[in-house]
């Protein structure tokens, strides 16, 4: 047994013994590695594992907690505290031929509907966005679009577009060259062009376990192999696991959602994400980052992406105004690196730009539409939205669901009792007209059975309380007659 498992072990048998009680704070690295006579790191990987195991959870600024026992018993109509256990057992996986697009179609098209409750879209509500000011921006920009831009302004994209994004990373404070920016049709041809730039087919890629499932269709249409990393539904990707993959796979490349990772929300804190950064850079296996939530966060600062810690150009950063500001227009952007130049070749042979008229309205808009207040709008919303599903949970579902509360985007992850099939409820859900993402659409094992991921990107209303409450009904179902409705 290693040091940091013995130590590990030694921390829990407190906890199980009562002698650290639940919300207790356990001991500081820095006091534990003096006492014990082990180094920090040591203790930072036997907390590490702890958290792995459920027993005890960070709080930012303030150390580590033994956790309380989580469950929605007797909340009421509070929302739960996200107590979440980690949702994959914290080992390497083996590599994984993908095969989910018929999975994720059919969620798809569960969705196109519009008298069905959209819990499974990966989308927020329209209503959320300034759409009559986007129209007024478009109009402006395509009538004084000068005609020579039609050729000027083929990839690398709109100069006032990246322009205007450079100035947001410098106001976040990263100084992004604009050499460095490629607009694209949207985030996920930016993420399709990355993952070409640095694979060929059949090579390893290191994806999230629970992975967005567009991560997972992609690398099943480029021949890729998955390599699953576990996801903690607060800290984000395991950086033991993955260290323990590089060292066992000849991996080529790594795609993390670093901040409200779908479907979790798990935002991975500042100081692991320099980790993250310096363990790819000793592999010398870049990070394609998704970044896509990044403007939807509750607190007073956006988290710092992964790649404000890059000094090698390792990081591809990907991101979009899909999630933030216009959905439809398809625009997003990738600030690629030492990659720069393959990007914006395969952006060449594939799609050559990203409409013309959409990157012109958004650039007038960011430069004249209030982008930002739009924004903290947006962003109240999205917390009181959640709130609202919080409290619907807590009124509904069984006593032994658990339920992610991140600290932006708009997804909520949610364990169901373990012997509820997630695939079941998404049919029986269907078929009263509420959609929902069963958690196998998730990984390309299938995995995460008794997982499903619900959007509360939508204005809440009577409609959805009543789906969420049919929800319930529907999961209580499947748990057989001991399972009554919690009193």
């Amino acid at each position: 047994m290693k040091r940091y498992e013995k130590f590990a072990d030694d921390i829990a048998e407190l906890i199980r013994s009562g002698v650290l009680a639940a919300g207790q704070r356990v001991p500081s690295v820095r006091y534990a590695s003096q006492t014990h006579g082990i180094s920090p790191s040591t203790v930072f990987q036997a907390y590490y594992l702890l958290e792995r195991r459920g027993l005890i959870r960070a709080r930012p600024r303030s150390g580590y907690f033994v956790n309380d026992t989580f469950s929605l018993a007797g909340l009421g109509d509070r929302a739960p505290e996200p107590d979440l256990r980690p949702a994959v057992a914290a080992q390497v996986s083996e590599s994984t031929e993908v095969d989910v697009s018929e999975l994720v179609f059919s969620v798809l098209e569960s969705i196109k509907n519009p008298d069905t409750v959209p819990f499974g879209s990966a989308f927020p509500s329209p209503a959320l966005f300034p759409l009559q000011r986007l129209a007024r921006s478009l109009s402006s920009a395509t009538r004084d679009m000068d005609p020579r831009m039609v050729v000027s302004d083929l990839s690398p994209g709109n100069p006032s577009l990246r322009r205007q994004i450079a100035l947001r990373y410098m106001v976040a404070g990263q100084m992004l060259p604009m050499e460095e920016l490629l607009i694209t049709n949207g985030a996920l041809e930016a993420l399709n062009l990355c993952l070409q730039a640095v694979t060929e087919p059949g090579d390893l890629v290191a994806i999230e376990a629970p992975a967005f499932y567009a991560c997972l269709q992609v690398l099943e249409r480029l021949k890729l192999k998955a390599v699953e990393i576990p996801v903690h539904p607060q800290h984000g990707i395991d950086l033991v696991v993955l260290e323990q993959a590089l060292q066992r796979y000849p991996i080529k490349a790594c795609w993390s959602m670093t901040s409200f990772q779908n479907p979790t929300g798990a935002t991975v804190p500042e100081a692991r994400k320099r980790d993250l950064v310096e363990l790819l850079r000793k592999h010398e296996v870049p990070l394609i980052e998704d970044d896509v939530y990044a403007e939807l966060y509750y607190g007073q600062h956006a988290p710092k992406p992964a790649k404000a810690f890059d000094t090698e150009g390792l990081v591809l950063h990907c991101g979009s105004f899909a999630k933030s500001l216009a959905p439809g227009y398809r625009v997003g952007w990738v600030a690629a690196g030492r990659y720069a130049q393959k990007v914006e070749r395969l952006k060449l042979m594939t799609s050559l730009c990203a409409s013309m008229p959409a990157q012109a309205a958004i650039a007038d808009y960011l430069q004249h539409g209030g982008y930002d207040r739009h924004l903290r709008k947006l962003r109240h919303s999205l917390e009181d939205q959640q709130r609202a599903m919080l409290g619907a949970i807590a009124r509904y579902f069984p006593a032994q669901t658990r339920v992610s509360q991140p600290s932006g985007g708009y997804f909520l992850w949610v364990e169901l009792p373990e012997t509820v099939d997630s695939l079941k409820v998404f049919q029986a859900g269907l078929a009263q007209g509420i959609s929902i993402a069963p958690g196998p659409m998730f990984s390309p094992t299938r995995r995460f059975k008794p997982f499903i991921r619900l959007n509360y990107g939508t204005p809440w209303n009577d409609t959805c309380e009543r789906a969420m409450e049919m929800l319930g009904k529907i999961i209580r179902s499947m748990m057989g007659a001991d399972a009554g409705r919690r009193s």
